[in-house]
């Protein structure tokens, strides 16, 4: 035990010793309780930009302790998480969303430029020399449809 000169308890050592008699006399219940009860008495008494703030400052502190390897081992773990506890109709509504909200932010030229970027990447030169429509056509044709479909609001 650290005592002071006067022969008493540091305040150090009280509340080492106060916590371990609090988690000695509680369970997981009633720190999730705690937990919630603080965490909405915060939320109550602090703005959007406290949590944004919070937010990438912690993001920060994460970036500099972490590498390229962190990162990519994390998102594996979550990505089979998901998988896991998700089924084809929720791939197929996030990805719905997804291209509603791209359709929203971009414009006709964006889809032509993409879907011609992507021809291009799966064909090499963009001509088969078989008569059939190159991949590079049918991704320009597809990111064309796809701009007169948001042109028209679907």
């Amino acid at each position: 035990m650290a005592n002071n000169n006067n022969g008493k308890m540091s305040r150090e050592e009280a509340g080492r010793l106060g916590g371990e008699a609090t988690a000695n006399n509680h369970d997981k219940e009633f720190y999730q309780e705690i937990g919630r009860k603080g965490g909405e008495a915060t939320s109550r008494s602090h703005d959007k930009e406290f949590y944004q703030d919070i937010g990438k400052k912690g993001g920060e502190s994460t970036s500099n302790s972490h590498d390229k390897e962190f990162y990519q081992e994390i998102g594996q773990k979550g990505g089979e998480a998901t998988s896991d506890s998700h089924g084809r109709e929720f791939y197929e509504d996030i990805g719905r969303k997804g291209g509603e909200a791209t359709s929203d932010s971009h414009g006709r030229e964006f889809y032509q430029e993409i879907g011609q970027q992507g021809g291009e990447a799966r064909s090499g030169n963009g001509s088969s020399g078989d008569g059939k429509m190159s991949r590079e056509e049918a991704g320009r044709k597809g990111g064309e449809a796809r701009a007169r479909q948001r042109q028209r609001g679907n």
